[in-house]
Formats: C-alpha cells, sequence, structure tokens
C-alpha cells in the first residue's frame, strides 16, 4: 500500500507517537475552522466545546487577531526573537498591565515569559517559591493538574501521569482540595500550616480555584481565605494556577477576584493567553518577590512575537461592553441549562459542577460521562471528560451566540435525560 492509498487515520497510526489520545476520542480529520465551528474532511460541522482545552476562550480564528497577526507577519515582524525587546512585546506588556492587571489591583506585578507552554509557567514559580524562601516542600491539592514536566508534574496527582515520570516525584505534600475534602475541609490545611503544624513550613501552597482536569471542583471562598491567612503567617507564598481557569473563562478575567481575601503571589496564565491557540505562557509575579538574577531561568521560545501580537488582540475583547455583557449572559444561560437538566432528572442522577463558562455535569456512575460524550460526537458536538471519567465537562468559546447554545443544551438535555437514567 502507498502514502496515497491510506485513509487519512492510517497516516496518524503510522507515523504518530501512540502517546496521542484526543484525537482517539474524536476520530476523525478536521481541516477547517472558525468560531465555535469545526469542519471534517467530509464537510460535517462539528460544535466546539472541547475549545482547545480551554486555549480557545474566543473561539476559533477569529478575524480581527488572525487580521492583526497577518498584518505583523506582512510587514515582517521578527517571529522569535528570545527576551529581546520588541515593538510587540513592549505593545503586550503595556496594554496587558492597564486592561488587565492595574483595574484589578494588580498593577504592581511583572510579567515574565518561561516559554510557550503552561507547564513552565508552574515550574518557574515552583522555583522561583522556592529561590525567595529558602525552602522545598510546596502544598498541592489532590484532582490537581499542573502539568506533565517534572517539577509541575510532582504536584499532578493524575496516576496515569505520574506513573510515567520513571523516577521520584518529591518535595510535594499532596492535601484534600476544598469541597471535596471531606468532612473537614479546614483539617488538614492546619495541621499543615497552622499554628503548631507538625513539619516546617513549606515554599509554596499552589492549587487552581476550580480544577480542570481534575472534575470541576470548585474551591469555596473561606477555604481560599483561609489558605492565605495561614500562608501569610508562615511566609509561604500562594501560587494560583490560572492556566485553564484563566483569561475569562469563569466569567471574570481571573478565577479568583470574587475572592480578594486570597491574593495570589505568583500567577501561572496560558492557554488562551495569545487569544488564538498560538503557544504562549506567562508568569504574574509580585514585584517585592521578583528575584530572579538575569538569565536565571530561561528559554529559547520566550519571545514568540506572533504570539504578542495576537494577545494584545485579544485585550480588546475586554474592552468591548458587546463582549463583556454577552460573556456575562452566556455564563448565565450555562448555568441555567445544567440545573435545569438536573432539575428533570431524579435526585442524585446528576450534579452540575464547576463555574461559569467552565461548568459540567458530574454523574456517579462511571461510564456515564463516556457515553454522553461519545452520544454528542455522533450528533457533531465536541466535548470532553474529566475527573476520571466522572464529569462532562464544557468549555464554549466565550463567543457563541446564545441562540446556538440553547440548541446545544437542547440536544445535551435530551441525551442526558436518555442516557443518565438508562
Amino acid at each position: 500500500m502507498t502514502e496515497a492509498d491510506r485513509t487519512p487515520l492510517e497516516v496518524f497510526e503510522r507515523h504518530e507517537s501512540n502517546v496521542r489520545s484526543y484525537c482517539r476520542d474524536f476520530p476523525v480529520v478536521f481541516e477547517r475552522a472558525a468560531g465555535h465551528h469545526m469542519w471534517d474532511t467530509s464537510g460535517r460541522r462539528y460544535v466546539d466545546l472541547l475549545c482547545g482545552a480551554g486555549s480557545l476562550n474566543y473561539g476559533h480564528n477569529p478575524p480581527a487577531i488572525v487580521e492583526r497577526v497577518t498584518a505583523y507577519l506582512t510587514a515582517g515582524g521578527p517571529v522569535q526573537t528570545l527576551d529581546l525587546h520588541t515593538t510587540a512585546k513592549a505593545d503586550f506588556l503595556e496594554r496587558f498591565t492597564s486592561l488587565v492587571l492595574e483595574p484589578r489591583g494588580l498593577g504592581d506585578y511583572v510579567t515574565q515569559f518561561p516559554g510557550p507552554a503552561g507547564t513552565l509557567a508552574v515550574e518557574a514559580a515552583l522555583k522561583l517559591a522556592r529561590k525567595v524562601t529558602g525552602r522545598t516542600e510546596v502544598i498541592a491539592f489532590n484532582g490537581g493538574f499542573h502539568g506533565a514536566s517534572l517539577g509541575a508534574l510532582a504536584a499532578t496527582t493524575s496516576p496515569l501521569l505520574r506513573g510515567a515520570a520513571g523516577v521520584p516525584l518529591t518535595d510535594v505534600t499532596i492535601l484534600p482540595y476544598g469541597d471535596a475534602a471531606d468532612p473537614d475541609p479546614f483539617a488538614s490545611l492546619e495541621h499543615a500550616l497552622g499554628p503548631g503544624a507538625a513539619t516546617p513550613p513549606p515554599a509554596a501552597v499552589l492549587l487552581e480555584t476550580v480544577q480542570g482536569e481534575g472534575g470541576l471542583h470548585t474551591a469555596p471562598r473561606a477555604w481560599l481565605a483561609r489558605i492565605r491567612e495561614l500562608a501569610q503567617a508562615t511566609g509561604t507564598l500562594v501560587i494560583v494556577d490560572d492556566i485553564q481557569a484563566g483569561c475569562g473563562r469563569t466569567g471574570t478575567f481571573f478565577s479568583f477576584e470574587d475572592v480578594p481575601e486570597l491574593r495570589p503571589d505568583l500567577v501561572c496564565l496560558s492557554k488562551s493567553l495569545s487569544g488564538m491557540g498560538l503557544p504562549m505562557a506567562a508568569l504574574l509575579i509580585r514585584r517585592e518577590i521578583d528575584r530572579w538574577a538575569p538569565g536565571e531561568h530561561n528559554g529559547t521560545f520566550r519571545g514568540l512575537g506572533l504570539a504578542f501580537v495576537a494577545g494584545s488582540a485579544a485585550l480588546d475583547h475586554w474592552t468591548d461592553p458587546y463582549f463583556t455583557d454577552h460573556a456575562a449572559e452566556l455564563t448565565t444561560a450555562i448555568r441555567t441549562s445544567l440545573t435545569n437538566i438536573t432539575d428533570a432528572l431524579p435526585v442524585g442522577a446528576v450534579e452540575v459542577v464547576g463555574k461559569g463558562a467552565m461548568s459540567g455535569l458530574r454523574f456517579p456512575t462511571p461510564g456515564t460521562a463516556e457515553r454522553i460524550r461519545e452520544a454528542l460526537f455522533r450528533a457533531g458536538i465536541v466535548a470532553e471528560t474529566s475527573g476520571s471519567g466522572l464529569v462532562l465537562k464544557l468549555l464554549p468559546p466565550l463567543t457563541i451566540p446564545l441562540p446556538e447554545w440553547k440548541e446545544v443544551a437542547d440536544t445535551l438535555g435530551d441525551t442526558v435525560q436518555i442516557l443518565a437514567t438508562a
């Protein structure tokens, strides 16, 4: 058989590593995308609720962002510049500070570009926290996902990912997480960080306010406030991993904006930071703990000009009342739709979880969410599962029109009604 005789899927089977995963759940070849839609090679259209695992909050190929990136390339703008000064980076930094950080009381934070992936932002945060405090231990939480590079992986609790490390994953203590810490969500915190703790205080506490891969658990405000209080008392830094929950996904730009008591020392961002899925990550650092020596933490792809340009263009959304109003309406509509689905089922058959446009349905029986995902795909809707397969996770673009969300919700409701009670 020649290459020309092979089906498109056989190309991937023959040439791509066995490690691929999402494509196994959605076995078609996509060739075009726009907004909240993707088309496969047969011309079939799909509604994308996977959204690049949260890296496409503004949809596929937003025209205004594509136009800016295209103009930059056409004008010969530098694409890769390490950490050299460029007009593209200057524009992004100025706009990000004035449009995002300063209005949210974070104007005293500086930005580090550690490389193109979220896990690199986590690695930089952990390394800096250990440097600043002179301590080694880090507290993380059950269900957390922070990346697959070794430092971040030590704070990630997926058995599959941890099992692939090949070396011991050390210097991280895993505690029960917020709303999943039963019966007392504060007990483990007090034991690890409170007065009379059995161990020395750690360098940092690393957390997601909403766990994307861990099943959409959402941290209670009182629990987050207590973390900040205990960390303050022990000189421990607080790192918020907002890689998936940030950039508007939960209804506000940062997922922690409705918990002013938390005020993290370090914030990890990536995914939708570039606005159109270009690789980009950033670490926000409270200025007084920016104790890096020049070159002490580096990486080749810190200066991706296209990502800076796209990220600057994406920030226009946050100055557009139509977008911000629509995003607020959408997050309300999502929660209403999901609540209506649960109300139509027997008590305990399904639970609404998550926050804003990072919400989903948790089923008590293993396999239910997977069956619903498969049925949705047959109906032309792409969505993923999380939380060991118990949760159907929905990440629609923040730009999806409300009438089209309603159509999706109706299909979802019909599918759940059939399969959740089967």
